[in-house]
């Protein structure tokens, strides 16, 4: 089942388990599970603390199994086989069921612990989606250490006719005690918040206790990562405050452009820069929103639940959004047909027909990727022509199963109230307006910049960007900006972090100068 490779990893892997753990699987006669029982009994061939058998009326979903701490109330359950993208989910579910430490902080490990009542968990995922698996291990993660949270990882693929049943159309979707909690990725953090765990008035009196940093970075994506990172090597006092450590590297499937790096995701890649920050002792406030910028001798930014920071210097890498079409009906079947995400989402469309809005170099990718699972792709420019580099353009044409329209103005998503069932749209050229009866849209027409929260403090252009100079300097002496939410041209991961780099060292030398003034 897994190849000599991944064996040794997890060999490797499986020798960090402390307590006895077994795995009880559900299944049936189908080929599915044919493959998961090779799996499990490969991987309990692995260790002598782990134990394999079967039980066919332990669980209703098959092929399904959980994995239980011997003597002990943990366990955690997958309804799949998480390969792919879970299969991380999977060797971390072993190592932490199996007594290895659960890398949380330990407030939040706490406030876990303290958690009172029931919560029973079904998140679903594809295997393609790389922001699921974010969700399946926080959930387990936080099921090792109160063992009243139970998660179960669904496979939608393999339970096609429940994801038809509970109308899920995107992924992960979340589940809590049979109603809907969450959609799309989010930390343990995150889920503890909407779960009761969050003390917004104990974090903000925390935050009001901090220490007047000398650069405070407002974001945590690849500016404000290299931002910290070269601040906090000058030796100064060095914090960040971020709604979601990685931005959106966490939301980006696959980068081949970051050079030295021939290939990563971006999880891994947020991941590794926050461990990076981290080796510097650099403050880091995750889950907190900035709300207000209050510029001075001392600047301040006030966060929404309350806490103020105060800085004599501050970095602004508050990145951008995926921009929406703003059209009736999108907002209402968000999740519900209305997806951004091609990776995580498409298979869940598998055999239907759906609609990429935007021709430009990630409409015309998701168009490509999506034409290999869906039965049909309808793909709609708002100009006369497609934007994308021509190599993918040629691509797209060669498709049989696409159908490009230029010049189309999106003008509403139709749903039944349940799903989307179609779109409407203006040809741009003629006048008339056309409806396409399609089961999904995928909105790909670039980034908004997340600047709202600075309007009147700093100097945006009419796009909403903070303008800056060369040295990453804004209009208010002391405040500096980077990444996607600057004029800077061209948002890549790689600009972004030299800009961060650039406006740390321009910060630096702000402080220099005026202390010497």
């Amino acid at each position: 089942m897994l190849d000599a490779n991944l064996v040794t990893q997890l060999n490797a892997y499986l020798e960090k388990i402390t307590q006895p753990i077994e795995l009880v699987a559900s299944l049936d006669d189908g080929a599915k599970s044919l493959e998961l029982r090779q799996l499990l009994e490969q991987i309990a061939g692995l260790s002598d603390k782990i134990t394999y058998r079967e039980d066919a009326d332990s669980a209703e979903r098959k092929p399904s199994f959980k994995i239980n701490r011997v003597g002990s109330d943990i366990s955690v359950a997958f309804a799949g086989i998480p390969l792919g993208h879970e299969f991380a989910s999977l060797v971390l579910a072993l190592l932490q069921v199996g007594g290895h430490t659960v890398r949380l902080e330990d407030d939040v490990a706490e406030r876990i612990r303290n958690l009172e009542g029931d919560f029973n968990f079904e998140v679903y995922y594809s295997l393609s989606c790389q922001n699921c698996p974010d969700v399946v291990q926080a959930l387990n993660a936080m099921a090792v250490i109160n063992p009243r949270i139970r998660p179960v990882a669904i496979d939608g693929a393999i339970n096609q006719a429940e994801v038809e049943k509970r109308q899920i159309m995107s992924v992960p979707t979340v589940f809590l005690n049979g109603e809907v909690f969450h959609h799309g990725r989010a930390s343990a953090e995150e889920l503890l918040a909407k779960m009761g765990g969050n003390d917004s008035e104990a974090q903000a009196e925390a935050i009001n206790k901090r220490e007047t940093f000398d650069v405070l970075v407002v974001g945590g994506g690849p500016a404000g990562a290299a931002a910290a990172v070269y601040a906090a090597r000058k030796g100064i006092r060095t914090g960040v405050v971020a709604e979601r450590f990685g931005g959106q590297v966490m939301d980006t499937m696959s980068i081949e452009n970051y050079i030295s790096v021939l290939e990563t995701e971006g999880p891994k890649l947020a991941a590794a820069m926050e461990e990076h920050v981290k080796v510097y002792g650099v403050d880091i406030m995750n889950m907190q929103r900035a709300q207000e910028l209050i510029p001075g001798k001392e600047i301040q930014v006030k966060l929404e639940n309350g806490g103020v920071l105060k800085a004599k210097t501050v970095i602004l890498s508050t990145g951008a959004r995926w921009r929406q079409l703003g059209v009736p009906g999108e907002e209402e079947y968000r999740n519900k047909g209305v997806a951004y995400c091609p990776h995580c989402d498409g298979p869940l469309f598998k055999g239907k027909d759906v609609a990429v809005i935007g021709g430009g170099n990630s409409g015309v990718e998701a168009a490509i990727d999506l034409a290999g699972l869906v039965k049909h792709v309808t793909l709609l420019e708002f100009g006369d022509s497609l934007r994308a580099d021509e190599v993918l353009q040629r691509k797209l044409r060669s498709l049989p199963n696409v159908t490009i329209l230029t010049q189309a103005q999106t003008t509403e998503v139709h749903g039944d109230g349940a799903k989307v069932t179609g779109l409407q749209y203006t040809n741009r050229a003629t006048g008339e307006s056309h409806k396409v009866t399609l089961d999904g849209v995928f909105v790909q027409i670039g980034l908004v910049p997340n600047t709202e929260w600075l309007k009147g403090a700093v100097d945006l252009s009419k796009h909403g960007e903070i303008e800056v100079d060369s040295r990453g300097q804004t209009s208010v002496q002391g405040v500096f900006a980077a990444g996607d939410a600057t004029t800077v041209p061209y948002k890549q991961i790689i600009i972004a972090a030299g800009q961060g780099a650039t406006a740390a060292l321009s910060a630096f030398d702000h402080l220099i100068r005026s202390s010497v003034e």
